[in-house]
């Protein structure tokens, strides 16, 4: 029997809230299908199953907030029986436990005749605790009011000198509650990003190669290959960007993996982050799976697609997480050049500028060029200059001859 648990979709996730299920008890799946939806603070992200068997029970429901490692549902393997005592649908609460019986009175005690002794009442003046603004109301008043969210300035006092009172915040329609607005989700996705990146500045000991390149040979291989291809098969210089990172990184070890638990774990394969500027602000980087086994036309197709669902909120949980290396590009019409920030746990970033007509020597002669400043950010802790040089040279490279991509 496995169980299947809400899985860590970010280097800083702590929770998310389970917004579909697309599969019910009874159900068969199989390693890497889609079985439900979660919200986190970088959008909607589906959730694959990596366990094959049939779904005995979901032990989670549709709008709850779960911690990273809390259960899910519960999956039996083919042929597995089904736990005893089991029962279909979310677990249910424990019955709660009756109560103590009361202890019995102390006996009483021998009864001894006192004279009746007059106690003249006390008198405590009533002590008003003003509010900011000049708002008195009582303690009581005031805890109620938060509560409910009510705005006591809006509130009618019934108590001595206008004062304000419990009866006076329960009375019905007795003032509209505070409004606030709600949290915008751009507002949880920069919580997010500034989590994720502050504890890569904190943790991870970056250092920064660049180099302006020459990119007039893939501008004008671009021009001749997209001059008799239909639009669905026209290439942009984004995906030759990509596919020249991936293969330097296939080159060079060192900047293509992950490091956790204090090891570096080098990937067998490379999946590439693009990161990808979202339509209502914030930044999500998800990876292309396999990408060192793409050509550059499925590059570029696969690059439409995580663009597509990004926008869309229909990301992937393996496509959060399984990132070894990720390339930022600013486009056009950015800034001349960018030093990126490594996202966790992986240990490199290529920031791409914005390209430029520039004067660059060829053949001994100054003429007007296209140029493209390129970084990379690297984890100290894992590679050194010698080897983040050697990545920015097969870069280079590449970018020369994109035929060969």
């Amino acid at each position: 029997m496995g169980v299947f648990r809400m899985p860590s979709l970010g280097a800083d996730m702590e929770a998310g809230t389970l917004t579909e299920w697309l599969v019910k008890p009874g159900d068969t799946v199989r390693r890497g299908d889609i079985v439900a939806v979660v919200e986190t603070q970088k959008g909607a992200i589906e959730i694959e199953v990596f366990e094959e068997g049939r779904v005995h029970s979901l032990t989670a429901e549709v709008g709850q907030q779960l911690p990273v490692g809390a259960a899910l549902a519960v999956i039996l393997a083919e042929g597995e029986a089904q736990p005893a005592g089991a029962a279909e649908g979310p677990r249910p609460e424990a019955a709660p436990k009756p109560p103590a019986p009361a202890p019995e009175p102390p006996r009483a005690l021998a009864s001894v005749e006192v004279p009746p002794v007059e106690v003249p009442p006390i008198r405590t003046p009533r002590v008003e605790v003003p509010r900011p603004g000049g708002i008195v109301a009582s303690p009581a008043a005031r805890k109620r009011a938060a509560e409910r969210g009510v705005d006591l300035a809006a509130v009618a006092g019934s108590g001595p000198g206008g004062a304000i009172v419990l009866a006076d915040v329960d009375r019905p329609g007795s003032a509209p509650p505070r409004t606030e607005a709600p949290r915008a989700p751009f507002d949880e996705m920069r919580k997010a990003i500034a989590a994720a990146m502050t504890r890569s500045k904190q943790t991870i000991p970056h250092f920064y190669v660049s180099e302006t390149i020459d990119l007039q040979p893939a501008i004008d291989w671009l021009a001749r290959h997209n001059a008799d291809a239909p639009p669905a098969e026209r290439l942009l210089v984004g995906a030759l960007f990509v596919r020249a990172a991936v293969v330097s990184a296939a080159r060079v070890p060192t900047t293509n993996g992950q490091f956790s638990d204090g090891l570096f774990h080098p990937a067998d394969g490379v999946n590439a982050g693009v990161a990808i500027a979202l339509r209502g602000g914030g930044l999500v980087a998800p990876a292309l799976i396999g990408a060192d086994g793409l050509s550059l036309a499925e590059t570029m197709a696969g690059m439409r697609d995580l663009v597509s669902r990004a926008r869309a909120g229909r990301l992937r949980g393996s496509e959060m997480t399984s990132g070894t290396i990720t390339i930022s590009s600013l486009g056009d019409g950015g800034a001349e050049a960018m030093v990126g920030v490594i996202f966790p746990p992986q240990v490199a970033l290529v920031g791409i500028g914005s390209p430029r007509t520039r004067p660059w020597v060829v053949d001994g002669e100054a003429v007007p060029r296209t140029v493209v400043s390129v970084s990379l950010s690297v984890d100290h802790r894992v590679c050194d200059g010698r080897q983040a040089s050697a990545f920015l040279d097969a870069f280079r490279t590449f970018i020369a001859q994109p035929e060969s991509l």
